[in-house]
């Protein structure tokens, strides 16, 4: 698809970014989508064109549960033969449960579509309603995976485009009521994003433009790798405890931590009917401190690629979202180890608590100043 660009400052192409207002006046008929399709889960936020109020706003784990062979009834809500998200994951006992993503790629085409037109379900519109959809991809996304998608989402949504995540992410923690404070640090004019998901840590710089394949890393080390070597670890460690990839996730999201724990990690699991206490606080810090290294290394490697005239801005503005940022002292130990390899007063910021809808809430943003030219359709 052709985007017609404007250059910014480094003769770079950028995509004309234009007022909400300009560019959508009166299309009743028209739902704009921000849509966050990630490894684990998915955010989905809509609004009519020109209107502020959202209309569609929903998260739902990124599983599609098919129900197994010889089930009895009743045992599934209504018998169903397929279930997602929340309800999927409830009743795992009794169903095959497939992703649609991993490692950030959409591989799996059939649960992948079975997954988008649930989500169709969600969106409650007016028979005829045209529904235009940004999607985010990972950063470095090729041109197969790019089709995966559009192929997923034919004859659900009737126009697409796809835009890196990291990308989103910035855009949807910009302050737009903010942009004429002489203190606010627009993220979206330079900044790096570091939006570490479950399949993928997408490294990007951000500087005003959507970005090139130059401008961003993406690294399959994310946080269902951390899963797997805590895991691994406690496999090891523990060899009569075997313990279902939820609890691990869980025992991840509890204790994760990078530098000195607060206080050792000390999980409760159930063994064979019975009740233990292990200490993974070695399991969980050994696989953490290895996603640091990894996203210190990618950050090594991006700062070069920038302009030495925006670099010393550009380190000022270090911002960690998605769930890896979750984990504690991530931060405030990227920026020590940055301090401690010379690099001139970094500031790595976290994006908070609400990280899980920047992607989507991004998406929205792009998907209202969008012009009508730059929508890709898509035929069934």
């Amino acid at each position: 698809m052709s985007t017609p660009s404007t250059t910014n400052r480094a003769g770079r192409a950028t995509p004309a970014i234009e007022s909400a207002s300009a560019q959508h006046k009166a299309e009743p008929n028209v739902l704009l989508l921000g849509f966050d399709w990630g490894t684990n889960t998915s955010c989905i936020q809509g609004a009519n064109p020109g209107e502020a109020e959202l209309i569609v706003n929903e998260m739902v784990p990124t599983i599609v549960g098919y129900a197994k062979e010889g089930i009895v009834n009743d045992l599934l809500p209504n018998n169903a033969s397929i279930l997602y998200g929340l309800q999927a994951i409830q009743y795992r006992l009794h169903l095959n449960l497939k992703a649609p993503m991993v490692d950030g790629v959409l591989l799996d085409q059939a649960s992948a579509r079975d997954f988008a037109l649930h989500l169709r379900t969600l969106i409650q519109v007016e028979p005829g309603t045209e529904i235009r959809a940004v999607i985010g991809v990972p950063a470095n996304a090729d041109s197969s995976a790019r089709e995966n998608i559009r192929h997923a989402v034919s004859g659900i949504f009737n126009r697409v485009i796809l835009i890196p995540e990291p990308f989103l992410a910035a855009l949807g923690f910009r302050g737009e009521s903010r942009l004429s404070d002489p203190a606010y640090v627009d993220p979206v004019r330079n900044s790096m994003f570091i939006d570490i998901g479950a399949g993928t840590t997408d490294v990007c710089l951000v500087q005003g433009y959507y970005p090139t394949s130059a401008d961003q890393i993406s690294l399959s080390f994310a946080g269902d790798k951390v899963d797997q070597m805590i895991d691994e670890g406690i496999r090891r460690t523990y060899p009569d405890c075997v313990l279902t990839s939820h609890k691990i996730r869980e025992i991840k999201e509890k204790f994760s931590f990078v530098g000195q724990p607060a206080q050792p990690c000390i999980a409760s699991v159930m063994i064979g009917g019975k009740a233990r206490k292990l200490d993974v606080t070695e399991q969980v810090g050994a696989a953490c401190a290895a996603l640091l290294q990894q996203i210190l290394v990618a950050v090594k490697d991006l700062i070069p690629r920038a302009s030495s005239d925006t670099v010393e801005e550009l380190l000022q503005n270090i911002i960690l979202t998605g769930g890896g940022s979750c984990v504690r002292g991530l931060d405030s130990e990227l920026q020590r180890l940055l301090i401690e390899d010379g690099y001139e007063k970094p500031i790595v910021k976290l994006v908070g608590a609400n990280y899980k809808e920047f992607v989507a809430k991004g998406a929205l943003k792009a998907a209202r100043s969008a012009r009508d030219d730059q929508w890709q359709q898509l035929v069934k």
